[in-house]
């Protein structure tokens, strides 16, 4: 018998897809400010978000996700075709920089430190792992789910809860004055809101388990909603607790969580120290394998549709998943991690986690935008569709609903992918993940301009 998600399933897939635990330290690099920041952007982007894949997953369910929204919406274009490429693509370039962070966290747990080889031989096995589980349907994976979500829920407690006892103890290690707490507009805060808006995706690929679901168009709305409130609850506790005992400017955006739980412990090593560590490498096997699940799905979707390559269309004749997919995600992130540690190996101080992390958020981000014009479009032309959730407005409220979350997706594009500033540690920072944006979005455009003159030239030949 097939197995089927209960509510608390889908509410606890939803944490662990959109609670990014190692996202945390990024945005509390923009100190008090963050608060700011957060509480804005739920209001105007994870609401307006939420609202529209609650509408467009319960009206037009299936394993298409975004692909299916948009083709629909925009038949006869290139917009399903570069979204579902930029969508897959943002993320083997992710689980190449969550394998970096692996052999670190080890180290924190064992003591010990690796050789570069070594390094690399975790980051494969994390990566082998991760590929080997998506092979499988999303619901044999739903214990692993359900417990990263518990863990990510429950790191964001410790940390917060620590971060109120230390300032009950010690005070608060930066300003708590009121003017701090007002947003920053330099050039550092704007492109780390990026990040805030990347910690608030992946409605959408709970959407493409509709199938695995007891009663979807009720459950998808009420898990985003039960979720979401609950997600922005913990990025809050979270933050508060890095911002309580880390200067701002003092956070590494790759362990700072656990550095929180290291200051407030007074230890650097120890059971509490070991255990936090590998609870935090157990949910980035949590992040990996719950959005997979609903990539890989998109993408086998789309190649079927002729919108990505032939290859994606591969699937496991025993349980129908996308191994195509799983596989080619697998490659790529391995060869991505070969090429970072011969980067180590030339220039020891680059930052590998942010170069990579950066650069999947960029292609996620840019793979969104279509969504919220299609949204308008298919409630336009598409009025007899049955929505058993839609949101209720004017037709000004609804392009407000739809415009301000993409307004802000294209904002925080241009910070965080365009040098803005011509210093070299700007230059050094921004622009590989320019170039890589660019080259990652050329090499979408001439496959899509490749299978289309296939296309046409086989419609000739019949």
């Amino acid at each position: 018998m097939h197995k089927k998600f209960k509510l608390s399933d889908v509410i606890l897939t939803v944490i662990c897809v959109v609670f990014v635990a190692e996202a945390t330290a990024p945005v509390a690099t923009l100190g008090n400010s963050q608060f700011f920041w957060r509480l804005f952007m739920i209001a105007a982007f994870l609401i307006p978000y939420g609202l529209i894949s609650s509408e467009l997953g319960t009206a037009y369910p299936g394993k298409g996700g975004l692909y299916d929204w948009i083709s629909l919406a925009f038949p006869g274009t290139r917009w399903a075709a570069r979204a579902s490429w930029w969508y897959w693509l943002n993320f083997p370039l992710w689980m190449a920089s969550l394998a970096v962070m692996v052999p670190d966290l080890l180290c924190i747990a064992f003591g010990m430190e690796f050789n570069i080889w070594i390094n690399l031989l975790i980051q494969l096995t994390f990566i082998l792992i991760v590929t080997v589980i998506t092979c499988y349907p999303v619901c044999d994976s739903v214990i692993i789910l359900n417990i990263c979500a518990v863990i990510k829920v429950g790191l964001a407690l410790l940390v917060g809860g620590m971060g109120i006892y230390h300032i009950f103890r010690n005070g608060c290690v930066n300003d708590m004055s009121f003017s701090t707490f007002l947003p920053s507009f330099n050039l550092d805060s704007l492109s780390s809101i990026s990040v805030i808006i990347f910690t608030m995706l992946g409605f959408e690929v709970v959407c493409t388990f509709s199938t695995d679901m007891d009663n979807p168009k009720k459950q998808i709305p009420q898990a985003i909603i039960f979720g979401g409130l609950i997600i922005a609850g913990i990025y809050l506790l979270g933050g508060f607790g890095i911002a309580a005992v880390i200067p701002a400017s003092d956070v590494d955006v790759a362990s700072g969580l656990i550095e929180a739980v290291m200051l407030v412990s007074g230890q650097k090593s120890g059971p509490l120290i070991r255990c936090v560590s590998l609870l935090f490498a157990l949910t980035l096997f949590g992040n990996m394998i719950s959005w997979s699940l609903g990539i890989n799905n998109t993408a086998c979707y789309a190649a079927e549709h002729g919108d990505m390559p032939t290859p994606f269309t591969r699937r496991w004749a025993k349980n129908d998943m996308p191994v195509g997919a799983a596989f080619i995600n697998g490659i790529v992130a391995a060869l991505i991690c070969m090429l970072g540690t011969i980067m180590t190996l030339v220039a020891p101080e680059s930052e590998l986690f942010w170069t990579f992390f950066a650069l999947n958020m960029v292609l996620l981000l840019m793979s969104y935008l279509p969504i919220f014009p299609a949204f308008l479009k298919l409630r336009r032309t598409d009025p007899d569709a049955e929505r058993p959730f839609k949101i209720s407005g004017s037709h000004a409220v609804l392009r407000i609903t739809a415009y301000a979350p993409m307004i802000l997706i294209l904002t925080s594009i241009v910070f965080c992918a365009v040098p803005l500033s011509f210093d070299a540690d700007t230059l050094a920072s921004v622009l590989p993940i320019t170039i890589g944006s660019v080259v990652c979005v050329g090499i979408g455009e001439i496959l899509t301009i490749v299978r289309e003159r296939n296309r046409n030239r086989s419609g000739r030949h019949k």
